[in-house]
């Protein structure tokens, strides 16, 4: 079996590579090959309105199945991936089966990380990634009476967020000493975790957990200091594990993901990596090597490998973005704050609409903005432009961001 193009991946990047080379014009066959039996779908819903019953699974469908049809992108589903040969371009599926590609799109993203503790693997202890991943979830919750939550990132507050909602008790731990700890200033920390409190949810910061316990399934959790906290579903959202391993035996460069040029190529001859797989160079982190694990980024990367293939070959140069649901807060996030110097609240929590602006030696490098779009568009806007401003003028909510934006 041969294609022109076989995209490894069934998630946002790899449908959004199939789907701009049939804007381009791309003549040649294409196939993506997907570990999961599913069409492409949307992911961030697993976790907040596909988990909370909100969206049916066809509305979370990236496309339907005549779409990918009508364009003759061959759906080989429910097939793993485990190696490829560079040399004489194919790749070999679990099942033995070969096939061979012009050009090879690695768009695998990543696996749930999962606490490799005792008990770790006991049934009733979920990760988030894939539909049967919150299929289960639902299911379990709907007869759970305890839930804990392991990690106080965007994946676990919002599964909170939802199972507190539904009246369910729930218990979230993070090893940190506030949420969201990697990703935002503590002014939204703290604001995060105030609301879930609200909410009844029991926030519990600067805790280790040593074991998952139960011995056919989950019944707690302990923690270093000997407490065991009652559960019969636990949630762990700590991250993934990039799932870039067949690339890494047949020589790619990388490690923590698969290292990409800034047209995502890999250093193997004709294979490209996108999504939260690539390790690359990012001019928003000051040109750090970062993966990014966002929407955003894979279909920019997407984008940037179709046109690539088709002779149109441009840079990847996209403002990250990001956003959450939890309750009836909207979190969209542009930029990255990590290296931050400077935080400025703009507007008042209290009010439940504000913005947190992060600056680096006086220059605007991101902002969180809750139920505040106008500070989001306009932000994205000053972020890209590189503007340098001071607090006072950050923090002055009636004046638009706008304004700050050179003439």
């Amino acid at each position: 079996m041969h294609f022109d193009v076989v995209i490894v991946g069934g998630g946002h990047g790899g449908a959004q590579v199939a789907v701009m080379l049939r804007t381009q014009k791309f003549e040649g066959s294409i196939a993506i090959v997907g570990e999961e039996t599913e069409l492409p779908y949307e992911r961030p819903p697993l976790s907040k309105e596909y988990f909370a019953g909100e969206k049916e699974f066809e509305r979370i469908q990236l496309r339907p199945a005549k779409y990918w049809d009508e364009r003759a992108v061959t759906m080989l589903l429910g097939k793993r991936v485990v190696s490829v040969d560079p040399a004489a371009h194919r790749v070999t599926t679990e099942d033995g089966e070969t096939i061979s590609y012009g050009k090879l799109v690695w768009a695998t993203g990543g696996r749930p990380r999962m606490l490799p503790i005792p008990g770790g693997d006991l049934p009733g202890v979920q990760g988030v990634r894939t539909r049967a991943d919150a299929d289960a979830m639902k299911a379990a919750a709907e007869t759970a009476k305890q839930i804990v939550v392991i990690g106080g990132g965007y994946i676990g507050l919002e599964a909170a967020a939802v199972l507190s909602k539904a009246g369910k008790k729930v218990v979230l731990l993070e090893a940190l000493d506030r949420v969201l700890a990697r990703v935002a200033g503590e002014d939204l920390s703290r604001f995060y975790e105030k609301e879930h409190r609200e909410h009844g949810v029991d926030v519990r910061l600067g805790v280790s957990v040593e074991a998952i316990k139960g011995s056919d399934h989950v019944t707690g959790v302990q923690l270093a200091d000997g407490e065991v906290i009652p559960a019969d579903l636990v949630i762990v959202g700590i991250g993934i594990v990039p799932a870039v391993e067949p690339l890494i035996a047949a020589g790619a460069e990388g490690g923590n993901g698969v290292l990409v040029d800034a047209y995502c190529k890999t250093s193997l001859p004709d294979i490209y990596a996108i999504g939260d797989c690539a390790a690359h160079a990012n001019a928003f982190a000051e040109g750090a090597c970062i993966r990014l694990e966002s929407v955003q980024n894979a279909n920019d990367q997407a984008n940037v490998v179709a046109k690539g293939i088709c002779g149109a070959e441009a840079p990847y140069h996209a403002i990250p973005w990001f956003w959450s649901n939890q309750y009836d807060l909207k979190l969209q996030t542009a930029g990255l704050s990590t290296g931050h110097d400077q935080a400025v609240l703009r507007g008042d929590p209290a009010t439940r609409s504000f913005s947190v602006v992060y600056l680096k030696k006086g220059k605007v490098i991101a902002l969180d903005c809750v139920n505040a779009t106008r500070d989001y568009v306009q932000g994205r806007m000053i972020v890209t432009a590189g503007v340098t401003a001071t607090p006072d003028q950050l923090a002055d909510a009636e004046t638009p961001l706008k304004a700050l934006l050179p003439a």
